[in-house]
């Protein structure tokens, strides 16, 4: 055998696979995949020239699953049974039902997005998002932006170009993908101040940095991480009024951007964002898809003024939202102007669930499926937020041949279904898992179970 004996890509093309691909798929990526898989055979052949080389039949097998792979979507669904809220590898917070609607009727066609429907002309889409935060937060002015991280680069950039911010060093952290607080400011060409000690802050450090000239203090939420034992920190408020006293800015960085509060359901007391804006917080900034469970946005609230210099800056334009993101997020937030959040948003109803109920969902699925023990363990918030804080659940137990196998072939379905494994057994958490998802997720465990009992 030797590469005289491949087809030709016209050969293979005039195959009725090939009419089908053609089809489906377009000529021009069809012939791509032809030929990307006789590359493969040839530089096989080169390598070693005893390979044999495959008849047509074969070739166009590989060829089909070639297609497959090039075009199948990298974005999958997953069912989240790991008991994590906020799975940040997992795209966060879930979308309400109506968010979904909003984003659906935002994509369809035309919107106003920057279009003033009463006067005809020119609006901005600032306008969407922003009467519905400052009623639920109280504050003066908002922007909505596409990410938290985003939301800083901007006000540091706006506010302290070139000048001092003053940030405790208890609060430089550093959150998921290597992003770093001291790395951003020195982006937006602040200078960073340190004050305080790891553990130790106290108010005659503000007063001691705030002698020169400084553009803003900051605070950054130790939102992924807890500060215990020997450690003091000054209430908020009086570093607020001290900050203010020396006529400086003060600008909180929430991250989480809780505005219920999480002490109802047993965890710590998440600082609010309604909080921050009553304590005299100039300008809060907080994410849109982890406690506030819309989509992924950077959300800024504050003073009219300074809103408006973070309008008119020109990153403005490089970070703002987009219509799919302001449809959501207005749909999330008229649920908590409604007092009606915890019903309705997918995070609050996880976080807000009697344990009973989970309970009595982990013994159905344990009759559904003939196996398995019902246990009680702990879901947590994740996303970075509250650390280590977990709430009560049951959760379904299954002892299986090779857990890490069986999890690999669970996750190899559609949708892919993700657990999480503990003492050698396989835990799906009801707390997670959406209703509408619990029927497919057990008969993707019930047709796995035969092969790994």
């Amino acid at each position: 055998m030797s590469l005289r004996n491949l087809p030709s890509v016209e050969q293979l093309l005039n195959t009725s696979a090939a009419e089908t691909w053609v089809a489906d798929y377009g000529r021009r990526l069809t012939i791509s995949a032809i030929r990307s898989v006789m590359d493969q055979i040839r530089d096989r052949y080169k390598l070693d020239k005893t390979t044999e080389i495959p008849p047509s039949q074969d070739i166009l097998s590989q060829v089909d699953f070639q297609l497959g792979t090039w075009t199948e979507p990298t974005l999958r669904a997953v069912i989240n049974a790991t008991g994590v809220i906020l799975h940040t590898n997992l795209g966060r917070a879930p979308l309400a039902k109506a968010a979904i609607v909003a984003a659906g009727i935002a994509s369809e066609g035309y919107s106003n997005l920057e279009f003033d429907l009463g006067t005809g002309k020119r609006g901005s889409r600032h306008d969407h998002a922003e009467s519905l935060l400052k009623l639920v937060t109280g504050a003066e002015d908002a922007l909505v932006v596409n990410n938290n991280a985003a939301a800083v680069l901007l006000v540091l950039s706006a506010l302290a170009k070139g000048k001092r911010v003053i940030i405790p060093r208890s609060q430089l952290v550093e959150i998921g993908g290597g992003f770093r607080v001291p790395d951003v400011m020195k982006q937006s060409g602040a200078k960073l101040v340190e004050i305080g000690t790891t553990n130790k802050l106290r108010l005659s450090d503000f007063e001691d940095a705030l002698r020169e000239p400084t553009g803003l203090v900051m605070r950054a939420h130790r939102s992924n991480f807890k500060m215990i034992g020997f450690f003091e920190e000054p209430p908020f408020k009086e570093i607020v009024e001290i900050v203010h006293r020396h006529q400086t800015l003060f600008v909180d960085d929430l991250g989480s951007g809780a505005m219920i509060d999480t002490s109802k359901y047993g965890m710590d007391h998440e600082p609010m964002v309604q909080e921050s804006i009553s304590a005299g917080a100039d300008l809060v900034c907080f994410s849109g898809d982890k406690l506030i469970g819309g989509p992924q946005a950077g959300i800024i609230v504050g003073k009219t003024e300074l809103i408006s210099r973070l309008k008119k800056h020109p990153l403005a334009r490089a970070l703002r939202a987009d219509k799919l993101c302001l449809a959501a997020l207005t749909a999330t937030l008229l649920y908590y102007l409604k007092d009606d959040a915890e019903g309705n948003i997918p995070v609050w109803q996880m976080i807000s669930k009697p344990l009973r109920e989970v309970k009595a969902t982990a013994e159905s699925w344990k009759r559904q499926l003939g196996t398995g023990r019902v246990i009680r363990t702990e879901s947590t918030v994740g996303g970075g937020s509250l650390p280590g804080e977990s709430i009560p659940t049951y959760a379904l137990a299954l002892t299986v041949k090779s857990p890490d196998r069986f999890n690999a072939r669970l996750r190899a379905q559609s949708p892919a279904v993700i657990a999480r494994t503990e003492k050698n057994q396989v835990l799906f958490d009801p707390r997670t898992v959406l209703p509408e998802q619990d029927k497919k997720m057990l008969k993707i465990i019930k047709s796995l179970l035969v092969e790994f009992s």
